[in-house]
């Protein structure tokens, strides 16, 4: 009867021992992928459960999104300008027992993936549609980089391309290009509003060629708009019309007297 109490303490310490060591808590973001005797069993929690000790063993995986930061990769556009440009990644597992089991390192193959296709698409790219057109890089990027990460139970939401990095005589090419561009604009917009005030000019001037009484208008208007300024001296513009009639008089008196001269002459002819 003496070793009996022993051999009953020994085995409820054991028991105890064993429900603990089997016990396995997993939080709400993570799940546990559970391997008796090496082979899968599937993907546990979140909560509290129960495995069997030393024939089963639990891996954890995190369920929440992950944000990866790439290092600048140097690469050749399309039109051979040499850039820096560096991104974002972010990804989750969808399959915690895929991402265990395919890939030894999902986080770090992740990454590579994402290195090796960001030079990939920056080289297949031309530096306008880099630095104008990223949303469609970025798309592509995710596209790529999703596709060979979906076989590890991996998911790429987004991609961002953050940071474009140009050597300094590039951009000064382009800044003087840019001034370039922007002088070309200004030449074009003056000229046009050249055009177009010639234009209404030109209008304008058939309507008062039309209208006798326009220039005597726009004459009184002048004077108003010259009587409103404070001025010491003022300039009373003369029509063309009024100088055109003496013009005319003048002229006429100048055709009458040669007229008479000529006929003076032939009558001094006739005589002879």
């Amino acid at each position: 009867m003496d070793f009996i109490l022993p051999v009953l303490c020994a085995l409820v310490i054991g028991a105890v021992v064993i429900v603990v060591a089997s016990i396995r808590i997993v939080q709400e973001y993570e799940r546990g992928v559970i391997f008796r005797l090496g082979r899968v069993q599937g993907a546990k929690g979140p909560g509290l459960f129960f495995i069997v000790p030393i024939v089963d063993k639990m891996v954890k995986v995190d369920l929440r999104t992950v944000t990866l930061d790439v290092p600048a990769q140097e690469a050749i556009t399309g039109d051979n300008v040499t850039v820096k440009v560096n991104a974002v990644v972010y990804f989750r597992v969808i399959d915690p027992v895929m991402a265990i089991i395919q890939v030894e390192d999902y986080r770090r193959a992740t990454w590579q993936i994402a290195q090796t296709s960001l030079r990939n698409v920056i080289g297949q790219s031309m530096m306008d549609q880099i630095l104008q057109d990223r949303e469609q890089i970025n798309d592509t990027l995710q596209h790529i980089i999703d596709e060979a990460t979906e076989p590890w139970g991996v998911k790429v939401t987004i991609v961002e391309i953050k940071d474009v990095e140009l050597n300094s005589t590039m951009v000064r090419a382009m800044a003087r290009q840019a001034e370039a561009e922007r002088e070309r604009r200004a030449k074009i917009i003056q000229a046009e509003g050249d055009f177009q005030s010639a234009q209404k000019l030109s209008e304008a001037a058939r309507i008062m060629n039309s209208e006798p009484g326009a220039m005597t208008l726009r004459y009184l208007q002048t004077l108003v708009e010259i009587g409103v300024e404070q001025n010491t001296t003022t300039v009373f513009p003369i029509p063309i019309d009024i100088i055109s009639e003496f013009l005319n008089v003048r002229r006429s008196s100048q055709d009458r007297e040669s007229s008479n001269k000529l006929n003076a002459s032939a009558d001094d002819t006739a005589v002879s």
